[in-house]
């Protein structure tokens, strides 16, 4: 695990790599492609699945490269505007894409939107949206959905069953149409992918369900 501190015009960020086993000290020799991944308004990369992803997916061979914004490395407890968000996020780019390796653009949440908007303007290869936001909670109405479709590069969507942010039948089905953008579920999870007691899966196996799919995906863009 190697961190480094980025300035940007929002501040100072942290991206924390963690390396396949195989890697050397460069970044440079470490994997086929990099994951980086950002956390939501409401919590920092200690966040459950973005723990799971990193302590998994380097043994696929993929450099997990968890980024914190500006605002979570200052230590402030309310994330900026949207905008804010994503001037941090453009200023990091050039620091993930320095290994030389096709990056996919992810986060949670709040960080999933940033991934959205910004995918096709930095050349992401795809998008991995954690826990999107498709609407406030009890507002259906004020879709997002909008802003997920315009990533334009294929997304995997990773949605817990009892997220009220949106459940993964409220997607447009046109979503997911075409075959380039997927939606994967994990059964009773809310929207930080936990699991109530009385599921008939335990909360390992829920990450399970998560890290195995997003593997799964993520493999099937290697090879794009």
């Amino acid at each position: 695990m190697q961190s480094e501190i980025v300035d940007t015009p929002a501040g100072d960020a942290r991206i924390t790599w963690h390396l396949p086993k195989k890697a050397t000290a460069s970044k440079k020799a470490a994997a086929g492609l990099v994951l980086a991944v950002s956390h939501g308004a409401g919590g920092g990369i200690e966040a459950r699945d973005l723990q799971a992803l990193a302590a998994t997916l380097p043994a696929l061979g993929v450099t997990v490269a968890l980024v914190e914004q500006p605002w979570r490395v200052a230590g402030k407890k309310l994330a900026p505007a949207p905008k804010t968000l994503d001037t941090g996020w453009r200023a990091l780019w050039p620091a993930l894409a320095e290994p030389g390796l096709p990056v996919v653009a992810g986060g949670r949440s709040a960080g999933a939107r940033v991934a959205c908007r910004t995918a096709r303007e930095l050349g992401a290869h795809a998008v991995l949206a954690l826990s999107f936001p498709l609407h406030p909670p009890g507002r259906p109405e004020k879709s997002r959905a909008d802003e997920l479709l315009a990533a334009g590069v294929p997304t995997l969507v990773v949605q817990g069953g009892n997220d009220p942010f949106g459940k993964p039948a409220e997607f447009p089905e046109d979503a997911f149409a075409d075959g380039a953008n997927e939606l994967l579920e994990v059964p009773y999870a809310d929207h930080s992918f936990a699991v109530p007691k009385r599921a008939t899966l335990t909360q390992d196996e829920a990450l399970t369900v998560l890290t195995d799919g997003v593997g799964k995906w993520i493999r099937s863009q290697s090879a794009r």
